[in-house]
């Protein structure tokens, strides 16, 4: 188990010494439900984990890819009488990204991504005495974000960004605002190797 740990330390190691360009580049992130929307008033973000690699550069911008991962939780109907369950949603974002590296704006990385969403809802617990911890739903839609990074340091940032996405739903729920988008604000850290 040890050697297997000590060699992707000593390979991320490297990477982050050797690499001038710094290509890559991994985030944390706190997820914040905004606007009024089916994930409900009562949902709150647990953590937004991402990895970005810039594969080329048209001066002044680097365009890459990005995949993000995210847990949210609504928790609204937990010890609520006759409903006692809890919805889990995890997020999965790809995306491809431009983002700005102007002599002007040295530490400062204005970004926009454009990509698609995938949303899984997990629920636990009972409604109405009947156990719905089986129950799960899927939901996906195209999305992008803008969002700024700023350099603390030369490998440490941090940031803030908006995601916007529009789910697709079926044909028995009303094809409105609040049933199709999805608003979150990001406030993370990051680390560029």
């Amino acid at each position: 188990m040890k050697k297997p740990l000590v060699s992707l330390l000593i390979l991320l190691s490297s990477i982050s010494l050797f690499s001038q360009n710094k290509k890559f580049s991994i985030e944390a992130n706190y997820p914040i439900p905004v606007d009024n929307n089916f994930l409900g008033d009562e949902a709150y973000g647990i953590v937004d984990l991402g990895v970005k690699y810039r594969f080329t550069e048209v001066y002044p911008v680097k365009i890459g890819v990005s995949l993000n991962g995210g847990v949210l939780v609504d928790n609204s109907n937990q010890n609520n009488g006759a409903q006692d369950f809890l919805v889990t949603t995890y997020m999965v974002q790809p995306k491809i990204f431009a983002e700005l590296h102007a002599p002007s704006l040295e530490k400062l990385h204005p970004f926009i991504g454009l990509g698609y969403t995938f949303m899984n809802f997990q629920v636990s617990g009972s409604l109405n005495g009947m156990d719905v911890s089986d129950e799960s739903d899927n939901l996906s839609g195209f999305g992008f974000n803008v969002g700024v990074a700023y350099d603390i340091s030369n490998k440490v940032f941090i940031q803030i960004q908006y995601d916007f996405t529009k789910v697709s739903v079926d044909d028995d729920v009303p094809d409105i605002t609040f049933n199709t988008n999805v608003n979150l604000l990001k406030i993370g850290i990051g680390l560029n190797f």
